[in-house]
This record gives C-alpha cells, sequence and structure tokens, in this order.
C-alpha cells in the first residue's frame, strides 16, 4: 500500500460526496488510499479492490500462521514419522513404475 499524501489523500464527507467520481478517477491511477472524514474524525478508508483482497489474504496469512505458532505452543503438532504412517494407511504406498 502506497503511503498516504495528507494534502491530497484525506478528504471531508462533503467533498468527496461533490467529487467521488474524481476521486474514484484518482483512486485508480495513485492506488493510494483515500481517508474519508466525517465531523473532522476518521470514518472510512477508500482503497483499490485490489488493495483489498490482499489486505484481506495478508489478514488470513498471518491469522493461520498464529494458529500454527499457538498448535505448536500447545503440543498441537506430529512427528514426520507419524505423519507418514497416516498417510500410507490412508492412501497406500507410492508404487514405482
Amino acid at each position: 500500500m502506497k503511503p498516504i499524501r495528507i494534502a491530497k489523500n484525506i478528504v471531508a464527507l462533503g467533498d468527496f460526496k461533490v467529487h467521488a467520481s474524481q476521486f474514484l478517477r484518482e483512486l485508480k491511477e495513485s492506488h493510494c488510499p483515500v481517508v474519508i472524514t466525517q465531523n473532522g474524525k476518521p470514518a472510512a478508508v477508500l482503497v483499490t479492490p485490489e488493495e483489498f483482497d490482499s489486505l484481506n489474504e495478508r489478514g488470513r496469512f498471518i491469522e493461520a500462521v498464529q494458529e500454527g505458532l499457538a498448535d505448536v505452543k500447545a503440543g498441537r503438532v506430529f512427528s514426520h514419522q507419524e505423519v507418514m504412517g497416516e498417510l500410507k494407511a490412508k492412501y497406500g504406498t507410492k508404487k514405482k513404475k
């Protein structure tokens, strides 16, 4: 995500309403998020759909890593031999050609 430029990327809700199509065009070109304020306080952040997807993907990845680390800490792990035994039991051994 590109950094926010205070002078250009923070806009009051009223200004955004009046110039929404212009802000959307600039967002598409610059890929810089736009912070929309309401009563002088941040109310929303506008990002491209691609950036939104990327942020969600990163969040899911971080959650999965944290889950894995918690499993390790709690002792919920399997040895290589245990995993291989389960796979062989379920799928059998690989046949050589």
